[in-house]
């Protein structure tokens, strides 16, 4: 519950608990864009080790570092290869074309996955008329293709054909940390096969505010200077960095939690006339809601009467995010106010 409703709209919207606060509180700072921030230097370090990478810089936003990794790892004119629903087109603002002057190639994979043969194909060849790829995204878990995690096989070949054509690679890990408790797979292998690799706090580890770009030292030093460049170097920030190392000291295993929640929401909602759920069910902590023909936007009002919180994302389509501030007692009570309405 949050502000006396249950808010299923993204795993984005908690706010720090009273332990968070308290180490906010307590931590020691200095200037970061000095490097005299003590905390933010031990989470880099704490973040690059998890994932196996030489170095890591803390950045705002999600978007952020991944807007980094691309402008350290491309030229203007180069082009990128990436899913269709990639949050990197999708959601950030075209920020490819408009920060780093690349081109984007999309791939139409299955629920957000690519495979190898895709990537193959979607190559040009060395001709003066194309723009040359010099980078290729993925994204796990894939937050249009409904949470879903990349098998690690799938990653391997994809990234063989990345290497045989020279291309780096950069994964968007926003929700790695969803991918790894699901599947036992730690981040660190997931993460092997990749030159940069994105995580962020602030969506279901429940800080506020903050992400991660890790990769090897003369790339993190590259996403340095973009970072100063493009106005994300932080003061005083160690305040933010504690509460990241507060949410991924406590709050990481937990999103099983919220992974159960997802399947018993799946599971309830299965059971309505009207609607419908993807058959393989939710593999982390996303469920899309086929709304058949219920427009979803009229759903949504409905339920937040009912004290009830989801975001249509298309004309027939909701989507439903658990996250740390809902119980499975108020799954029920969702579930509940999902009857009264069907």
């Amino acid at each position: 519950m949050l502000n006396g409703k249950i808010d299923l709209r993204s795993d984005t919207i908690t706010q720090p608990n009273d332990g968070m606060r308290e180490a906010m509180s307590r931590a020691v700072v200095g200037d970061d864009v000095l490097g005299d921030d003590p905390i933010v230097q031990e989470l880099e370090m704490q973040t690059a080790d998890l994932l196996g990478k030489e170095a890591a810089v803390f950045v705002p936003s999600g978007t952020m570092a991944n807007q980094l990794a691309i402008r350290a790892s491309t030229r203007p004119g180069d082009a990128i290869l990436l899913d269709a629903n990639s949050h990197i087109y999708f959601y950030e603002a075209g920020a490819p074309a408009a920060l780093s002057g690349v081109q984007c190639k999309l791939l139409e994979g299955n629920r957000g996955m690519f495979t190898a043969e895709q990537l193959e194909a979607a190559v040009p060849p060395h001709d003066n008329h194309f723009a040359q790829p010099s980078l290729v995204c993925l994204e796990n878990t894939h937050n249009r293709g409904g949470g879903v995690i990349w098998p690690l096989d799938q990653i391997e070949s994809v990234a063989e054909v990345a290497r045989k054509h020279d291309l780096l690679l950069h994964l968007d890990g926003a929700r790695l940390w969803n991918a790894t408790v699901a599947s036992g797979i730690q981040e660190a292998e997931y993460a092997a096969m990749f030159d940069t690799v994105s995580v962020c706090f602030s969506k279901g580890l429940g800080a506020p505010v903050g992400s991660i770009l890790a990769g090897s030292i003369p790339i993190i030093n590259k996403a340095r200077f973009y970072r100063k460049q493009q106005g994300g170097a932080m003061r005083q920030v160690g305040i933010l960095a504690e509460a990241a190392r507060y949410a991924l000291e406590h709050n990481h295993d937990r999103l099983a939690e919220d992974h159960q929640n997802c399947r018993i929401l799946a599971k309830g909602l299965d059971k309505l006339d009207g609607i419908e759920i993807d058959s393989d069910g939710p593999e982390t902590n996303m469920l899309f809601i086929n709304t058949g023909d219920y427009v979803a936007a009229d759903l949504v009002k409905q339920l937040e009467s009912s004290g009830v919180r989801l975001l249509d994302t298309g004309p027939n389509t909701l989507r439903a995010v658990t996250n740390l501030t809902v119980s499975s007692e108020e799954i029920s009570e969702v579930l509940t106010a999902f009857e009264r309405i069907i």
